[in-house]
Parts: C-alpha cells; structure tokens; sequence
C-alpha cells in the first residue's frame, strides 16, 4: 500500500510511519523542511505543486497538517492555528480531486478538543456535545472549537467522490518519544510538579501510541467508516487521578499543586495556554467500539506503566 502523509514528520506522523514501513507499506511524507521516518517531499501545505504527483495513484492519505497547538493563545497564533489546517486540508482536497487515479481513503487529523467541556457524562460520535456555548468557561475557548468546525467542514465539503473520508478526532496521543505530551508530563511529575491542575476533576482524555496506530491501520482497510471517529481510550479519568497513577508509575512520591492562577503564570512563561489542562475532554470511543476494535491498552494504569518503561529505554521502540 502506498500511503501519503502531509505533515508527516511530526510526533504523530514518525509513529504512523514507522508502523506503516514496518509492515512493508510504501509511505511518503510531505513536509515544510523537516527530515522524518521515510521518504520525504517538500510541500509548503497551502498550494498544489509537485508534491501532488504523489498523491495521484497513492492508496492512502493520512494528513496531520496544522500548526502545533501548545503554544499562548494569541490572535496570531489562532490565526496560524486556523489557515494551516484549513488550507493544508484544502489544497490536500484538490490534489486527490485532480488525481486521475485518486486514493481509496484520505484519513484527516481533527481534535477531541472539538467536544463540549462537560463532566458529567462522555461524549461519543452520536450523542457528544459539540462546544462553543458551554457557560462558565473562558469566551476564548470557542476559538478551538471553530477551528475544530472549519477544519471537519473543509474535508466534508472537498469534492473527491471516489475516496472514502474520515475525521480523526484524536485525544492526546501518549507515547515516550522527546518533546512529546507524555514526555513533558513525565518531565514535570519527576521534578515534582505533576500534582492537581486546578480541581483536578476535568476530565483527560487520552490514546497509547500502539493503540493509536492500530485504529488507523483499521480506518485504512475497513471501507464501511467514514465520517468523525474518536481516537481515545474508553476509560478518561479525572486529572487528578491521571497524575497519581502517572506520579507511581514513575516512583515520584510528590506532586505539587496548582491553582488556576499559577498555571496562568506557569503557562504565560511555558508559552502555551491553560486550556490544555483545564479543559475537561471526556471523550469516548464509540465507533471504534461498535467496530470491534479491542484495545490493547484501554486503563490509563497499565498504559502508563508501559510508556514509561519505554522512556526509560530510551524512547519509542523502532521496528
């Protein structure tokens, strides 16, 4: 199978290419100058090119195109957040469109972030709450959830009829590789900082790296799923709990604190925004359950214990 991947030198984009040329697929990655786990070709992620030549008789695509998102909130950067996914997922659209032999399926990176902020009950496919209107939390946070809105609406409304669609609405994706979400997690908790977060209770959703790469691997062959589908483990838990098991998994005994006023402090020196941490993402997995995908890794407890085993040994195991 040959599989294209915008965006594809990134943390998430080294994990899927390492699976996909593990088992003998032809991967290409497109990417802006970095250097990833395959063979790579420059895109600038807004205008068709060379790179588009790739895409014509690829089977798949898989873009992860888009701006990090760990960083301040500014208009800036919203604004960066928002022109790099929707233009790399238009531009990506119009390739596959003038494609004479367009791929089967184009997999599209979207955010969990897209759901309500709720803790009383998850949100799956069917019944989630999509936010924006949700009272007492920051007006600002609506801005992630329009460019979440955006980013789904210009895949749905690309015009390529012969190729299957989905939307990744991916929680935080968990693996020991450097400068990754568990990575810092794991820098924090062994300098004593990974206590509480605020009250602790918002919910964090969450996916293990390997269960992570085998749900793609499922979307890529199964042709019966198109449309959003939720990458997350079926058990989030309560930041605080995520800490405690994360703090014994890794033999640290302390975790301090923090209210919201120090992670505002914390945050503006860390250039990034509280929302990261104080947003409750209680995400399920619906259809990948009604699929019969079986996680390997569906307690955050076992997974933890896992991930940082494989730090210790120096990051994720390559094939």
């Amino acid at each position: 199978m040959k599989v294209v991947i915008p965006g594809g030198t990134g943390q998430v984009g080294a994990l899927l290419a390492r699976a996909l040329v593990a088992r003998g697929d032809d991967v290409v990655l497109l990417s802006r100058g970095g250097r990833g786990e395959a063979r790579t070709v420059p895109w600038d992620g807004k205008t068709l090119g060379d790179w588009a030549k790739e895409v014509d008789g690829a089977d798949a695509v898989i873009n992860l195109a888009g701006r990090n998102v760990n960083c301040r909130y500014t208009e800036e950067n919203l604004r960066q957040m928002m022109d790099s996914r929707v233009d790399s997922t238009r531009v990506v659209g119009e390739a596959i469109q003038r494609a004479a032999r367009p791929p089967r399926v184009w997999l599209q990176m979207s955010t969990a972030t897209l759901y309500a902020h709720r803790l009383d009950a998850p949100n799956d496919e069917a019944t989630g709450l999509i936010g924006g209107d949700e009272p007492g939390v920051p007006a600002y946070w609506k801005r992630s959830i329009d460019i979440a809105r955006a980013w789904e609406r210009t895949l749905m409304e690309a015009a390529t009829p012969q190729t299957r669609r989905v939307a990744l609405r991916s929680a935080m994706v968990m693996s020991p590789d450097r400068e990754g979400i568990f990575d810092v997690l794991l820098g924090l908790t062994r300098r004593g900082l990974g206590g509480t977060a605020g009250s602790g209770r918002q919910y964090v959703s969450w996916i293990h790296d390997q269960d992570f790469v085998r749900a793609v691997q499922l979307l890529l062959e199964r042709d019966d799923l198109d449309g959003p589908v939720n990458l997350a483990a079926p058990n989030p838990l309560p930041q605080r709990e995520l800490m405690s098991r994360l703090r014994e998994a890794a033999n640290v005994s302390v975790g301090l604190p923090a209210t919201k006023w120090m992670l505002e402090v914390g945050a503006f020196f860390m250039r990034t925004d509280t929302e990261l941490l104080l947003k409750s993402r209680r995400v399920v997995p619906g259809r990948l359950l009604d699929a019969g995908f079986a996680f390997e890794y569906p307690e955050w407890g076992a997974a933890v214990r896992n991930l940082v085993e494989r730090w210790r040994g120096g990051g994720a195991v390559r094939s």
